[in-house]
């Protein structure tokens, strides 16, 4: 199994930054893209931004500019750094990890979401 922790969620000013971790623990071979995805109330999960193993990215275009993904492969982390935030922003945002496990499989992992709220 494998567990994904998320950290660095709350409540912010528009204009404001945060930055979200989150660490992968547990048995795997490796962890291939991860990934932000964030779901805000009444609407659809959408990905904000993937990171490949190799460091290759790609982001929603309403983030970009703004916010900037990034990897740690030696502590299986990922974080995310989110500048000029805006009320838009405000949704649970979820981690996500394509795991290839200890038998060759591959699945996706998920975080259990971190909250963020942009309000004045």
């Amino acid at each position: 199994q494998v567990q994904l922790v998320e950290s660095g969620g709350g409540l912010v000013q528009p204009g404001g930054s945060l930055r979200l971790s989150c660490a992968a623990s547990g048995r795997f071979f490796r962890l291939n893209a991860m990934g932000w995805y964030r779901q805000a109330p009444g609407k659809q999960r959408e990905l904000v931004a993937i990171i490949s193993s190799a460091r290759r990215t790609n982001y929603a275009d309403s983030v970009k500019g703004r916010f900037t993904i990034s990897r740690d492969n030696a502590k299986n982390t990922v974080f995310l750094q989110m500048n000029s935030l805006k009320p838009a922003d405000t949704a649970v945002y979820y981690c996500n990890a394509q795991v290839v496990g200890t038998t060759l499989s591959t699945f996706d992992s998920w975080g259990q979401g971190t909250q963020v709220t942009v309000s004045s």
